[in-house]
């Protein structure tokens, strides 16, 4: 257990880091009100789940260590969009598509709900 927690651990501090620099490296180049540097961090870290994800099944990987580190810790740590994008996918490759769109729509509304409602408690 604490093996697991340590990849985790590693695999997410790398993925914050990577987060924090593609924010420096994005305002850099944007000057604008439009959320680039989350927009791509999500879009790239649903995109490398992905690949995790189909490389992890294709060599019969998904019980490793390797598992905890990319997905769990990296993907974690760099946006847990990808974790979102990628829990849809199973639930539509389940036939699961009401419920995936149920997902969605609940996330996003409660998700703003949230972050309103913790501003307005914080003032």
């Amino acid at each position: 257990m604490l093996k697991t927690i340590l990849y985790i651990a590693f695999g997410g501090a790398i993925g914050s880091v990577l987060r924090f620099l593609t924010s420096l490296f994005v305002a850099k180049f944007w000057q604008n009100n439009f959320p680039l540097a989350t927009f791509l961090t999500n879009i790239v870290g649903c995109f490398l789940i992905g690949i995790f994800i189909g490389y992890l099944e294709k060599n019969n990987l998904t019980d490793s260590n390797l598992k905890w580190f990319l997905i769990t810790g990296f993907c974690g740590g760099f946006t847990t969009f990808s974790a979102f994008g990628l829990e849809n996918i199973n639930l539509f490759q389940s036939n699961n598509s009401f419920l995936a769109f149920a997902y969605i729509a609940s996330s996003i509304i409660a998700g703003l709900f949230a972050v309103w409602l913790g501003l307005f408690l914080s003032k």
